[in-house]
């Protein structure tokens, strides 16, 4: 079981990470990026490090095999506005033999101002039954902590 706490994780290098930019219809009345769609950049953020390591959800899909999301933990530090840019990381962890962890930052650039900070928990099925990520995907491709 990994033990590493949020912190430490965070003191590795990202397993991957990627820039985006805020576009003016994910604002609120206030003007701020609505908190669902931090959401959106984490989800996003991870199907494109899932893709460039050659995981494909549709394919697992048809093989009856599925990565889901079971839990997220969100905090929310500040706030994006318009035109912002910013940066996602994930850094890989495992937790018991179900659960694939993905600690997830969304910093402003060029600043590097913490945006959000997340822990996203999925785990593996097969055939809708729980199995261990590593009996569907190569999660040493992912550079898991264990």
């Amino acid at each position: 079981m990994n033990t590493k706490s949020y912190e430490e994780q965070m003191q590795n290098k990202p397993d991957y990470e990627m820039k985006m930019k805020v576009r003016d219809y994910e604002l609120d009345l206030q003007g701020i990026v609505n908190n669902a769609n931090y959401q959106h950049y984490l989800e996003h953020a991870r199907h494109e490090f899932l893709t460039s390591k050659d995981i494909s959800f549709a394919r697992l899909h048809e093989e009856g095999k599925d990565l889901i999301v079971s839990r997220v933990e969100i905090d929310y530090k500040s706030s994006l506005k318009s035109q912002d840019k910013f940066k996602v990381t994930i850094h890989t962890a495992k937790e018991g033999h179900l659960r694939l962890i993905f600690y997830q930052t969304i910093q402003r650039i060029p600043d590097y101002k913490l945006i959000v900070k997340a822990k996203v928990i999925g785990v593996a099925l097969s055939n809708g039954r729980p199995v261990k990520p590593e009996s569907i995907i190569d999660i040493d491709k992912l550079g898991v902590k264990y």
